[in-house]
């Protein structure tokens, strides 16, 4: 009898006052949408997708501050051994971006690395992680592209690539041989933060694009903890991405959870500072996320056995405290030291240790014991500058030695910094610089 009453009052009210039932139910709706736009936006930070589509800053002309570009209107050149590969317009714009795609035009461009008409993406766009995306993650992002992204009615510039690779239709074989298909499986043996850091590690995070070596065919040698390469560092560009693995050398072997949550939320994390392409994927992406996902990362990451390993580091040898005496009073006459106490310890300090959330340390720092010098060497020539993160201490720069410093000169500072303190990699040579620089035309 109650329910009854109950049921004819709610028919009378819907009946006087159709609109407000109604207005309930769009504002519902709304509220839904407007959740999801939100989540979609979160994980385009996760994949750092404005790092790739947004062209840098425009310099209207020499000495004037650079002019911020739009976001997601593509045009960045990323440079590939085939040549420079430009980003495409991601804004919803109907004529020059994606805004008359359909979700599923959107889930196979990201999943597959094909656009509407048939038009094949290059693997520069990694399509081969973000196949790993689940529907709700790929329906979030595409609820954020279309309704929470302000549409940029400009082209991007074309990608023009010499032949034979400008032919996009034998990517039909690429694709067939090298992109691994099928969403993301957690892994039934592991809890569930190590399954969530796998996840954002090899899809959204897409961390092997940079991380992992490159096979002849430019595809990466592994896309998940299964591969023996994979993570274990890669060079994009002539910056070399470090090895990612367990290694206590060059790899992670001596950093904690701790050190790498802070490196990726700071930019600094056991007297670590990012270099190159990772200041802007902490600056656009990294240092949004929330603490679980980045626990989850760095849990993750530090399951990972070490492999392929480079350098060592004992900073309680003999020789290293020697070394380090003999800078501070100045009696090391070995290639390169002078250079170092010149140019160098200012910041680095004479030991190497480098000032706390300032300076980064180089004894021990496993990018200096890595198996390849090209990203020392572009940090001297370019220079280079800390993340600017929200929660993090004030950027810090390094200047460029291009015009201070020869070939030879660098070489032998490079090959005093990987063989002092305890540092224990390989020198570097004047060819290993001037081909760098070469390069770079610097």
């Amino acid at each position: 009898m109650k329910r009854d009453v109950l049921n004819a009052l709610r028919f009378a009210i819907a009946a006087a006052c159709p609109l407000t039932i109604a207005a309930t139910a769009n504002a519902a709706g709304a509220s839904t949408d407007a959740a999801q736009v939100a989540r979609g936006a979160y994980l385009a930070k996760a994949a750092d997708c404005a790092g790739c589509h947004t062209a840098a800053p425009r310099v209207p002309h020499p000495g004037a501050a650079p002019e911020a570009t739009p976001p997601f209107a593509g045009g960045l050149g990323m440079g590939s051994p085939f040549g420079t590969i430009y980003t495409a317009n991601i804004t919803p714009d109907p004529q020059y971006g994606i805004g008359r795609y359909s979700y599923d035009d959107f889930a196979r461009a990201l999943r597959e690395g094909i656009a509407p008409g048939g038009k094949r993406l290059y693997p520069a766009m990694p399509y081969p992680s973000f196949a790993k995306i689940t529907d709700d993650d790929m329906h979030a992002l595409y609820a954020y592209f279309m309704h929470g992204v302000q549409p940029v009615a400009a082209p991007a510039p074309q990608t023009r690539l010499p032949f034979p690779f400008n032919q996009r239709w034998v990517l039909m074989f690429w694709d067939w041989a090298f992109a691994p298909k099928g969403q993301f499986k957690a892994d039934a043996k592991r809890d569930a933060q190590w399954n969530r850091g796998a996840y954002l590690v090899q899809s959204l995070g897409h961390c092997g694009a940079c991380h992992t070596p490159r096979g002849p065919a430019y595809e990466e040698r592994g896309y998940d903890e299964s591969a023996s390469a994979y993570l274990t560092g890669g060079t994009n560009d002539h910056w070399f991405a470090p090895n990612l693995s367990a290694d206590p050398g060059s790899g992670l072997g001596r950093s904690s959870a701790t050190d790498i949550v802070e490196f990726l939320r700071n930019g600094h994390g056991g007297g670590l500072i990012p270099f190159g392409s990772m200041v802007q994927v902490v600056e656009d992406s990294t240092q949004y996320l929330n603490d679980d996902d980045l626990a989850a990362i760095a849990a993750y990451l530090k399951s990972l056995p070490p492999r392929a390993p480079s350098g060592y580091f004992n900073a309680r040898s003999a020789a290293a405290q020697q070394t380090v005496r003999a800078l501070k009073t100045g009696d090391v006459e070995r290639p390169g030291a002078g250079i170092y106490a010149s140019y160098c310890a200012r910041c680095h300090q004479m030991d190497g240790a480098g000032v706390p959330n300032k300076y980064p340390r180089l004894a021990g720092n496993p990018a200096v014991l890595s198996a390849s010098s090209a990203s020392l060497v572009r940090l001297l020539v370019e220079g280079g500058g800390s993340p600017h993160t929200e929660s993090g201490p004030e950027p810090r720069k390094m200047p460029s030695f291009a015009g201070k410093l020869t070939d030879t000169e660098m070489a032998r500072v490079l090959t005093f910094v990987r063989t002092t303190w305890g540092n224990m990699a390989g020198p570097v040579t004047r060819n290993d610089v001037s081909s760098v620089r070469g390069a770079l035309r610097k």
